[in-house]
């Protein structure tokens, strides 16, 4: 469901959130765009059909475009960026990488990997969401929020015709 600033008043009720609550918020979404760009780079290594491939190394793209929007939001809020992703998310391209390396990775696998990672994803943005943020931060994190959707959908049909394949 895409946000529209018509419901904007209807999301969140009391006063916004302070610059320092909302350099929270950001660096969550931060380290979840940075687990995004690793992730999918890490699939993109295990993948050997070149469709495939380009895909994840575009959403790979698509994240580390999401991480500067919100470095800069950050930035704008006093705040510091975080450093990394997430300890969850490294431990995930570990094992996408452990299951390469034993030529587990089947096109399935990979996909079944990614779709958790955007279910992960998803969730971290519809949580922010939730919080009264200033408008212009909720623009910017709403778009993004429509974007990882649109990855996850695309991803789950992508597994799903895998699954009809195997």
């Amino acid at each position: 469901m895409a946000y529209t600033e018509a419901t904007a008043d209807t999301l969140t009720t009391g006063p916004t959130l302070g610059n320092d609550e909302v350099v929270d918020v950001l660096n969550d979404l931060l380290e979840n765009a940075r687990d995004g760009e690793y992730g999918f780079r890490a699939c993109a290594e295990e993948v050997k059909d070149p469709a495939t491939k380009q895909l994840f190394a575009s959403r790979a793209e698509q994240c580390r475009q999401a991480g500067v929007e919100l470095i800069a939001l950050i930035a704008t809020y006093g705040g510091t960026p975080a450093s990394g992703g997430t300890a969850s998310g490294a431990l995930h391209r570990g094992w996408v990488h452990v299951k390469g390396s034993l030529g587990a990775n089947s096109e399935l696998s990979i996909l079944e990997s990614c779709e958790r990672g955007e279910d992960t994803a998803v969730a971290r943005y519809r949580k922010a969401l939730k919080q009264n943020l200033p408008l212009e931060v909720r623009r910017v994190i709403s778009m993004q929020a429509d974007g990882t959707q649109r990855n996850h959908d695309q991803i789950r049909d992508l597994r799903d015709a895998a699954r009809t394949r195997e």
